[in-house]
């Protein structure tokens, strides 16, 4: 036992020098495949899905399916390179579209064209003068002497060549001038009553469908010898209208 202690304690610092070394050597081996392991990337792995050598799994289809598409191949158009389908197209769907440009092309066209008459009316009726004319000699309806109720009693019912519109009055003198012309026609005078019943102002509306422009003149004329019956609480000046309907003679 004295033999191996004497060793021992001669032998042990090559011992501790030998261990210390081997240790240091490992610890370099060690980092240095760390190192290496850091510094290595890893190799990505890239998929060509254009490469004619790799080919995707496609779905199973149903049989149905299948055939449709053997009997209805695709061919590339060697116009632009597109695929195209050897399905037949209805061309029903462009002639409709045409149908309905032709549609509102139409409507157009008739608008424009209602406008044009539109403005070559007015043109027409701006261009009217009224003639002058003598006294003319017209059959009257005469109520004079007669009361609001009798009057009211009296009064046409049915369908009637002359009209007029005037609030809470009635006339009292009316004359009658729709025979009188050779043309016929619908004119509208607007008129002006006073309180005691006469005719301040008697303005003809213009008609572009009037050609004997000797209506206006007449219609002007009946309404101004027309008379209206007493109001003292009406309006001083108040508006109406007298619509003749001329009969062509």
């Amino acid at each position: 036992m004295g033999k191996v202690n004497e060793i021992y304690r001669q032998n042990i610092y090559g011992v501790i020098a030998t261990l210390t070394f081997h240790i240091i050597v490992l610890l370099v081996l060690i980092t240095s495949g760390l190192e290496s392991a850091k510094l290595t990337p890893e190799e990505a792995i890239v998929v060509d899905l254009a490469s004619p050598e790799i080919k995707l799994p496609e779905p199973e289809k149903e049989k149905g399916q299948q055939a449709l598409t053997n009997s209805q191949p695709l061919q590339s158009s060697p116009a632009n390179g597109q695929l195209a389908s050897n399905r037949a197209v209805n061309d029903a769907a462009t002639t409709k579209t045409r149908s309905n440009d032709l549609f509102f092309d139409n409507d157009y066209n008739k608008e424009i064209a209602a406008a044009k008459k539109l403005v070559s009316d007015v043109n027409k009726t701006l261009s009217q003068e009224i003639p002058k004319i003598g006294d003319i000699p017209m059959p009257v309806d005469n109520t004079e002497g007669k009361t609001r109720e009798e009057v009211k009693q009296s009064n046409f019912k049915g369908k009637s060549n002359i009209h007029y519109f005037l609030e809470n009055r009635f006339h009292a003198r009316l004359p009658i001038p729709i025979y009188l012309a050779e043309g016929g026609g619908e004119v509208i005078v607007d008129i002006v009553v006073g309180r005691d019943g006469q005719v301040l102002s008697a303005n003809p509306r213009r008609n572009p469908g009037i050609t004997d422009l000797n209506i206006l003149a007449y219609a002007k004329q009946a309404a101004e010898k027309t008379w209206f019956n007493e109001d003292m609480a009406a309006p001083e000046r108040q508006k109406g209208t007298i619509t003749y309907l001329f009969v062509e003679q």
